[in-house]
């Protein structure tokens, strides 16, 4: 969502990799490239594993289905024992997740299906975002790395 620091209507969703766009002082295509590059010149051992969190995910209701603020420390938490092989993940279409149970929730006010509706992939949201995706990397043109598209094109294999 967009906050004060960014141009247009606060709270409106936005393509905006990592919260950088109106800090980043050249093309975000060069950028995404110099990272995909560093993936090319290191040892798969040596690089960092990236996880992907919606921390503002929310029911149909439109109240958020994770409490947030200090309790992300227990989605870190299994990221932590992720990294160190002491948590499992489940495979999904968009990537691995923890699966119901893997989160600690003891003393935590979400339910089992909140939990649920958390670890779960909304295929059809995924499915509305491609061509949003693709509108935004044409933005970049020729400049941006053509294995972000083939990325967007298997992902959308996976979701199908």
């Amino acid at each position: 969502e967009t906050t004060a620091a960014q141009q247009g209507a606060v709270g409106n969703l936005r393509f905006d990799p990592m919260a950088m766009l109106p800090f980043c002082g050249y093309n975000m295509a060069d950028y995404f490239g110099h990272w995909l590059s560093i993936g090319d010149k290191t040892k798969a051992d040596k690089l960092p594993q990236i996880f992907f969190v919606n921390w503002f995910r929310r029911d149909e209701d439109g109240r958020f289905l994770w409490p947030g603020y200090g309790e992300n420390s227990r989605v870190l938490k299994w990221i932590f024992d992720r990294v160190d092989g002491k948590a499992n993940a489940t495979k999904t279409e968009i990537g691995y997740l923890p699966a119901p149970g893997d989160i600690d929730t003891k003393g935590l006010d979400v339910n089992p299906a909140d939990m649920e509706a958390i670890l779960s992939v909304d295929a059809d949201g995924w499915k509305s975002a491609l061509p949003q995706i693709k509108d935004h990397y044409a933005q970049f043109g020729g400049k941006l790395p053509a294995r972000l598209g083939k990325q967007l094109e298997q992902l959308a294999g996976a979701l199908s």
